[in-house]
């Protein structure tokens, strides 16, 4: 694919939310969180998202809000507020809502003992209902027990997402994230045998000392243990907001054009081993629900990325996690011990977040509709003249097309889908925050 390095020259967002994390503000708080759960409607489904932020080791890379899991007792505290924190949402819920899906996220959840996410299921339950609800988890190879698989087999959960990352040797120290190929397969029959029928490999591109031929190896290895699905995420170096990635050589890692070269690499292989493409880096089977909805165009984009959830409201719980409600995006006390004290002392803990309009809403979803579609349509935003001012570098070299307030992304204008969705954004000429590369 053409590479234009100005069309690319400016970090963007992912854009798992519009407004995005960026334009969150303190001025929104528990009452606000609390009025938000108030106007949920009566039989609207609801996904819930239980972030767990611990994990037994760190990675260097990684930019998620995790520590160590240190002492069982620390782990067992913010478990006990957790629960806490969900028979309180529930109770601001008063039964409204029809829980549909529950992903857990983090961190690592298999963080947590057996024992601990069989607590955890049975008060999500018991609390939220969703008896027939569709489960995911994330899980670290490196510390997935026997007795965690089974949990999950009595839990029902379908769904799993592996930490892969790199088969590499040499780039799995270089990022802290050690587990040779026999642990990530030995994980996959583990997961496979508990009854995930829907099994994600997140990889990663542009880590350090990783060319073109290292990132094909990888995903020849990957495909060889059949993933149902594929993320495939440039690297986001950002140590001036991630201490811990200062362990990470920066001359290591590949240059701009390299960058972009391994993306492409990434979608062309893939689309030959017979996965579809969905958006800008996801990839899936055709038998997997997410290649399905993408043949009804009922492909959405969250905090998770890309799903088939159908969800307009997300309930997130734990730290750091953010929930869509009506008319507002909220997220809750990053810090886990100032998180577990208020939700221990029966507090609401949203601490941060942004109100959301009616032009807001609008908005979002047709920058959802651009990168989760590949097409949206312009003419519905009073600012479309503008707005298609401001895509012209994009359309005069080929990589969409704009007719009749239409705006399509080409074939070749996949690895620009984000940088396109910025000029759709007006916060992006107003805001000086920093993001990671735009491929």
């Amino acid at each position: 694919m053409p590479y234009h390095a100005d069309l690319l020259a400016t970090p963007v967002p992912r854009y798992t939310s519009y407004p995005t994390a960026a334009e969150f503000h303190d001025g929104i708080g528990p009452d606000d969180q609390a009025r938000a759960l108030g106007r949920v409607r009566e039989h609207a489904p609801v996904s819930l998202y239980v972030h767990i932020p611990f994990c037994e080791k760190i990675c260097f890379y990684c930019g998620c809000n995790t520590g160590a899991a240190g002492k069982a007792a620390r782990l067992e505290r913010y478990m006990a507020a957790l629960h806490a924190e969900i028979d309180m949402v529930a109770a601001k819920l008063e039964g409204r809502g029809r829980v549909v899906r529950v992903a857990l996220g983090g961190g690592s959840p298999n963080a947590l003992t057996a024992a601990q996410l069989d607590a955890l299921a049975a008060r999500l339950t018991d609390a939220f209902g969703g008896d027939h609800a569709s489960w995911s988890i994330e899980i670290d190879p490196r510390s997935l027990t026997p007795d965690f698989a089974e949990a999950m087999a009595r839990i029902g959960f379908e769904r799993a997402s592996l930490g892969v990352q790199s088969f590499d040797p040499a780039i799995q120290a270089a990022i802290g994230r050690v587990q040779p190929e026999e642990m990530i397969a030995a994980a996959t029959m583990t997961l496979r045998e508990a009854g995930v029928t829907s099994l994600n490999f997140d990889l990663m591109y542009g880590l350090p000392g990783q060319d073109a031929a290292l990132l094909a190896d990888n995903l020849e290895r990957a495909v060889a243990l059949s993933p149902d699905r594929l993320a495939v995420f440039g690297y986001a170096h950002v140590p001036h907001i991630v201490p811990r990635q200062k362990v990470i050589d920066a001359r290591a890692l590949p240059g701009a054009p390299e960058r972009f070269a391994q993306a492409d690499i990434a979608r062309m292989q893939l689309v030959e081993a017979g996965y579809r493409a969905i958006g800008f880096d996801h990839f899936a089977r055709p038998h997997d629900p997410l290649a399905k909805a993408a043949d009804l165009g009922r492909v959405r984009r969250n905090f998770q990325g890309y799903t088939d959830d159908p969800c307009e409201t997300l309930i997130g719980l734990g730290a750091s996690s953010i929930s869509r409600l009506p008319g507002l995006l909220v997220q809750t006390e990053k810090n886990s011990g100032r998180y577990a004290l208020r939700a221990s002392n029966g507090l609401l803990s949203g601490n941060r977040g942004i109100a959301l309009e009616p032009l807001d809403v609008l908005r979002g979803r047709v920058i959802e509709r651009l990168l989760c579609n590949g097409s949206t349509r312009l003419d519905l935003l009073p600012d479309r003249a503008r707005i298609a001012e401001r895509l012209q570098p994009f359309l005069e070299r080929g990589l969409a097309r704009l007719d009749d307030g239409r705006l399509q992304i080409l074939e070749e204008g996949w690895p620009y889908a984000r940088a396109m969705a910025a000029r759709l954004d007006p916060w992006r000429e107003q805001s000086q925050r920093q993001f990671s590369s735009a491929v």
